[in-house]
């Protein structure tokens, strides 16, 4: 037995001054979603939540990003049990890592199943590398995905497509999610382009971006015209950032491109 956690969340400064925070998945050999990975991933995301830096990579060390959830956490839950599991992972993992006021970075280097993807559609950019492949395999055990994956799923790739990838338990190539819209982009090496990605986002307009995630917060609860309600509030509350400021007497002093950002 060890006691060493199943994450690691790390902070780095970026040479634009701003502060990404890493967590790795790190919980070998498959980094199962087992009680000690789902304990340290609340416990890092609400660190997070409580301390939000400019930008958040996720990513996993090993072979794989993870062989999918332990099926030890399923065995001999009552019906009120496993509604209660699925109630505690939305609190405490996947809402609070949308609600990150941040960009959120997710990098697929290998496998990702089940509630490693499920974490990764709650993110804001997916990165694979082009062995990656990715699953919502609970039907082996006669369960739907219940962290959120079919419906961001159906958001990402449309909802005929989500039927089919959580139906069928097949596993989908990197490519073929970059096809559905599901990957951004593909790379070589994914690690790479995933923290520079997010030190680049990171020395942004790091309220903008939040605002951003806001309006399409927005759009996703209550569609376009709800969007359409919410942003004059959400943007306008822009104009009175210190980032915002600078950014437009930049813009008019020296051009466009120039600025640089604080997060206030």
């Amino acid at each position: 037995m060890t006691d060493t956690k199943a994450t690691r969340l790390e902070r780095e400064i970026t040479d634009g001054g701003a502060e990404v925070a890493t967590l790795t998945l790190a919980h070998p050999p498959l980094n199962l979603f087992d009680r000690a990975m789902l304990d340290a991933l609340i416990e890092d995301v609400a660190e997070l939540s409580a301390n939000p830096p400019r930008a958040v990579l996720l990513r996993a060390e090993g072979k794989l990003v993870s062989g999918g959830v332990d099926v030890h956490v399923f065995d001999g839950l009552s019906v009120e049990q496993g509604a209660e599991l699925w109630r505690t992972l939305f609190a405490q993992i996947i809402h609070p890592v949308e609600a990150l006021p941040c960009p959120v970075v997710f990098a697929a280097h290998g496998l990702t199943l089940t509630a490693a993807f499920e974490i990764a559609l709650a993110c804001d950019i997916i990165l694979a590398a082009p062995k990656a492949k990715f699953g919502l395999v609970e039907t082996v055990v006669g369960l739907t995905p219940s962290m959120g994956g079919p419906q961001r799923l159906a958001e990402r790739a449309g909802s005929g497509r989500a039927r089919e990838f959580v139906m069928t338990g097949d596993l989908y190539a990197a490519a073929t999610m970059a096809d559905w819209g599901v990957v951004n982009a593909i790379h070589d090496d994914v690690d790479t382009a995933a923290r520079e990605l997010a030190h680049r986002l990171a020395n942004g307009p790091t309220r903008a971006h939040a605002a951003t995630k806001q309006i399409i917060e927005a759009w996703r609860s209550g569609g376009v015209a709800h969007a359409d309600s919410v942003t004059p509030e959400v943007s306008g509350a822009l104009f009175d950032t210190a980032d915002l400021k600078g950014a437009v007497r930049s813009f008019l002093e020296v051009g466009p491109g120039k600025a640089t950002y604080t997060g206030r």
